[in-house]
């Protein structure tokens, strides 16, 4: 249940965060947004840890985790929020779920673990068909627009390399440490960045940026990455892929039942498309196939052998 839970909330954020990038960076420029989010973090995370009266390195493997999970922000989180700059929130959300695919490509290329099936290929395909059907009003056509989707698709690639080097180190490490070790590697990078290529101090943080920093220093950062870490440790490549898929899917929900947003005919479409292929993906469907069968053979047994 606490695993259920844990994916649920991870779910719920990464529908929600593409949403407050755009917020964040309504009066920041994109650098100084994600190195105040990192920054920020880093001390939330420590202020917990040094609460919890954990110690963050219990040994010399730790750090290699730290550096594998830094390479899940920087640089592909540095892209994200460049890109958010040319691009609605639900592109980026369709754009982030080449992530299972690439997570099975460097999990048989890493770890030897076999490819995607013929079914994994339909269904993510199926998955992307009603993805883009949901979010086709929103393309756009200008030249940053084009080098903000490469650039989205290689942060989905980045986010899997880490995920997977996290996942072979082996190493058992408390969420929190990670987080927070994580951050540690990262945020001076960011910092870094923003020092060498821009140095922008806003003049007028509007309310609304400061709500997307504070949602996503929390709930992205703080709250996301941990139960992210946590998942990944405990889930399958396969069922931690899946988050991708259904993040721009729970964001159209969320819309509709929070907020009252209207779904029409196509986005429906697209949902049930999206839905359809998780149930391929995940084999649910031969899964059914496999428990009817038997089912039904009887069933024309019993017709077949009935008199008259």
């Amino acid at each position: 249940m606490q695993l259920i839970s844990a994916y649920c909330a991870v779910l719920f954020i990464w529908a929600t965060t593409p949403l407050g990038i755009k917020w964040s960076n309504s009066s920041l420029s994109f650098s100084a947004a994600i190195t105040l989010r990192m920054v920020l973090a880093l001390v939330l995370c420590a202020a917990i840890l040094v609460a919890q009266k954990k110690r963050l390195i219990h040994s010399a493997k730790d750090w290699q985790a730290f550096c594998a999970g830094a390479l899940g922000l920087f640089p592909n989180m540095l892209v994200v929020y460049w890109s958010a700059q040319y691009l609605p929130s639900g592109l980026i959300s369709i754009l982030l779920g080449f992530f299972p695919l690439f997570l099975r490509v460097f999990s048989w290329l890493w770890c030897g673990e076999r490819t995607l099936h013929r079914r994994q290929i339909l269904a993510l395909c199926l998955a992307f068909c009603g993805l883009s059907i949901i979010y086709a009003q929103q393309m756009q056509s200008s030249w940053q627009a084009i080098v903000a989707v490469l650039g989205v698709v290689l942060a989905a690639a980045l986010w899997a390399l880490s995920s997977i080097w996290v996942k072979s180190i082996g190493v058992e490490i408390d969420a929190m440490r990670q987080s927070t070790g994580t951050l540690l590697i990262a945020a001076p990078v960011f910092c870094v960045y923003w020092l060498l290529f821009d140095r922008q101090v806003p003049v007028n943080w509007q309310l609304k940026s400061q709500i997307g920093v504070a949602y996503l220093v929390v709930a992205g950062s703080c709250i996301g990455h941990t139960l992210y870490f946590y998942v990944l440790r405990r889930c399958s490549l396969a069922a931690t892929g899946l988050l991708t898929l259904l993040s721009p899917t729970v964001a159209l929900l969320i819309g509709f039942c929070v907020l009252g947003e209207m779904l029409c005919g196509r986005e429906l479409i697209g949902i049930a498309l999206v839905l359809i292929a998780l149930g391929v993906y995940s084999g649910v469907f031969t899964q059914w196939a496999a428990l009817i069968s038997p089912l039904a053979v009887r069933m024309r047994r019993g017709i077949g052998s009935s008199p008259g």
